[in-house]
């Protein structure tokens, strides 16, 4: 008796899965260096049009005022230097605060700019702050605070206005 041959199997061309296992890890990586990068970088607001800042608003701006004033200085995994400015703002207003832009210098003891920082702390996508309330805010400076400051907390002043 004659044995039947046994037919070949089709070999398939298979990718290794160590190797998709490296691709994986690999984009695990990446996507975690994107996060991070996109964490620890300050909200750019120069490419954003700025925000009004008319007479109605400068009058306005008189009627906000910030308080308890805190810094902090931090870095990152890359070795990066931020400031942190944390403080109260009150809107001790009339009227809503639908977007608000604040510019915080930090003086020397001669009391000239030492480093001057722009940033949007109401943005129109937030909620408004409503007469009468308070909010707490964060703004982070890429730079570390220079030698030359005079150690005294930064003068927060509003810059740009949107009311309801």
């Amino acid at each position: 008796m004659d044995a039947e041959p046994v037919p070949e199997r089709e070999e398939k061309s298979r990718v290794p899965a160590a190797f998709f296992a490296g691709l994986v890890i690999v984009a695990l990586v990446a996507g975690g260096i994107v996060l991070l990068s996109k964490a620890t970088q300050p909200k750019q607001t120069s490419a954003v049009q700025k925000l009004p800042f008319g007479p109605a608003e400068q009058a306005y701006a008189a009627q906000i005022h910030f308080q308890n004033i805190h810094l902090a200085q931090s870095s990152n995994l890359l070795n990066q230097q931020f400031t942190y400015v944390a403080a109260n703002m009150s809107n001790d207003g009339p009227r809503a605060i639908r977007a608000l832009e604040v510019t915080i210098e930090f003086h020397d003891q001669f009391k000239q700019v030492v480093l001057k920082d722009s940033d949007r702390i109401i943005d129109r996508t937030d909620d408004p702050l409503p007469a009468a309330k308070q909010r707490d805010f964060q703004v982070t400076l890429e730079q570390s605070l220079p030698s030359e400051w005079n150690q005294q907390y930064p003068v927060i002043r509003v810059t740009g206005l949107i009311l309801d």
